[in-house]
């Protein structure tokens, strides 16, 4: 008997009747969900790094309202760890542009046509992270009026307080603070003074506040690798596109570059220069 016989002896070899790896994992609707439509080589590349990052970003989702209620409850050690793990989620999503990176301007340019249209711009699931999170354009929300379920999803995240806006609510709960009414549908979050002197008394005290301390930090870390990705995304595109429009209409990188500047939890990193 081989070395590799001996190790393996006693495994399941017959699965007609049971379950295995692959039906559990549903595996061939996933691995036959790639249809390219030139026959360019690069094209497969392109569609499986964005198929993978939309199951990523399910997963993101489903991590971020796992927390969202958590710290409704004000049980946030869960949420602690559920929010490191969104940020490790960005993590992964960001080296996976090293990969798409391989790509030239132009092995791209030969399938670009097959995209039309389309574009990660109109993805409804990055969206909703962005609304989680509390970077909120109403207005966006049009982009996925075609399609009932997504778009009725992301009408039901703005009727929602976001997860910064639960932040800032416990915030302000435990100091005993008049609750902060959010940002409209329309906009996104802007600065506030009351709530960046309130993290500034975590910040000087952290012992005396440690679960909001913690909590802050859970926040940066989340946002710090958000902005990798972001950045990340914005060089990939230059590397590969130049500064042509995008197959969805935006300006491109420029449209990206200006994405950039939007914070997400603003307070928590202006309060770094006020200590």
């Amino acid at each position: 008997m081989s070395d590799f016989e001996a190790a393996s002896a006693g495994a399941k070899m017959d699965f007609a009747k049971d379950m295995s790896y692959g039906d559990y994992l549903n595996l061939d609707p996933i691995l036959n969900a790639q249809h390219p439509l030139s026959e360019a080589h690069d094209e497969m590349l392109f569609i499986i790094q964005h198929q993978t990052s939309e199951l990523w970003m399910r997963l993101a989702i489903h991590e971020l309202e796992a927390a969202r209620c958590a710290m409704l409850r004000g049980d946030l050690p869960p949420a602690f760890k559920m929010l490191s793990r969104v940020a490790r989620i960005f993590e992964q999503l960001n080296s996976a542009w090293d990969v798409l990176r391989t790509m030239t301007p132009s092995e791209y340019t030969a399938f670009r046509p097959s995209l039309g249209n389309s574009s990660g711009f109109q993805s409804h699931q990055y969206r909703l992270v962005e609304y989680l999170l509390g970077n909120r354009v109403g207005a966006l929300k049009k982009l996925h009026k075609h399609r009932p379920e997504a778009y009725a999803r992301l009408e039901a995240e703005l009727e929602q307080p976001s997860l910064y806006q639960v932040a800032i609510d416990l915030l302000c709960a435990r100091f005993d603070h008049t609750p902060l009414a959010g940002a409209p549908e329309a906009q996104v979050w802007s600065a506030k003074p009351q709530v960046q002197d309130l993290w500034q008394r975590v910040y000087e005290d952290p012992r005396a506040h440690w679960e909001l301390y913690e909590l802050a930090e859970k926040l940066v870390d989340l946002e710090d690798y958000f902005r990798r990705w972001r950045f990340n995304h914005v060089t990939t595109v230059e590397r590969i596109i130049g500064f042509k429009r995008g197959t969805g209409g935006t300006a491109g990188v420029s449209y990206l570059r200006k994405m950039l500047e939007v914070e997400l939890f603003p307070e928590l990193w202006n309060v770094r220069g006020a200590l």
